[in-house]
């Protein structure tokens, strides 16, 4: 043979073996625990002791909010997520129903729907009270989980708890 085909036998084996180079990673999802993030997203709406009123609603709504709560404890969270898209379609401001999407959002490994759920159903709900506190603490376990659970490393985490605490207001003193 002669050394200038040595040589491109040489560079086409390069080429072929650089392309046969390991897969590119995927950055990967961080590890959480969905049931017990979502048990602390409802926790944190249980903590006060302010007076909640709760407008009536369509109901259209609230059949496809118990659908979707009846396929939930069916263990169909797809199938109860896609109830509750069919719920906002028809009131997509409801920031109850957004938790509540959220909050499903979280059950699918989801942290950037739950989040963009959550963030929704601040700017269509009021600033104080149980939801309130819903939707900042799901911000807030959303931010501890993309830092692997270290809170010191969860961009935004400690904004969210502040910001969750602030959704208390003290009942009026009663004499």
């Amino acid at each position: 043979m002669k050394p200038g085909y040595l040589f491109c036998a040489a560079l086409a084996s390069a080429v072929v073996a650089g392309c046969a180079a390991a897969p590119v990673q995927q950055p990967a999802t961080p590890a959480f625990e969905p049931v017990a993030m979502v048990a602390a997203i409802r926790a944190a709406g249980n903590e006060g002791t302010e007076l909640v009123v709760t407008p009536l609603g369509d109901s259209g709504v609230a059949d496809l909010r118990a659908q979707a709560r009846d396929q939930l404890e069916a263990g169909a969270v797809e199938d109860a997520a896609a109830s509750l898209d069919q719920a906002l379609a028809v009131t997509p401001n409801d920031p109850g129903l957004l938790q509540e999407r959220a909050e499903l959002a979280v059950l699918l490994r989801d942290l950037e729907g739950a989040e963009a759920f959550a963030r929704e159903a601040i700017r269509a709900g009021s600033g104080v009270g149980p939801h309130c506190r819903r939707h900042w603490e799901t911000v807030h376990q959303v931010a501890l989980a993309r830092a692997g659970g270290d809170p010191t490393m969860a961009a935004g985490a400690s904004e969210a708890a502040a910001r969750r605490d602030a959704c208390t207001v003290a009942p009026p003193p009663r004499y």
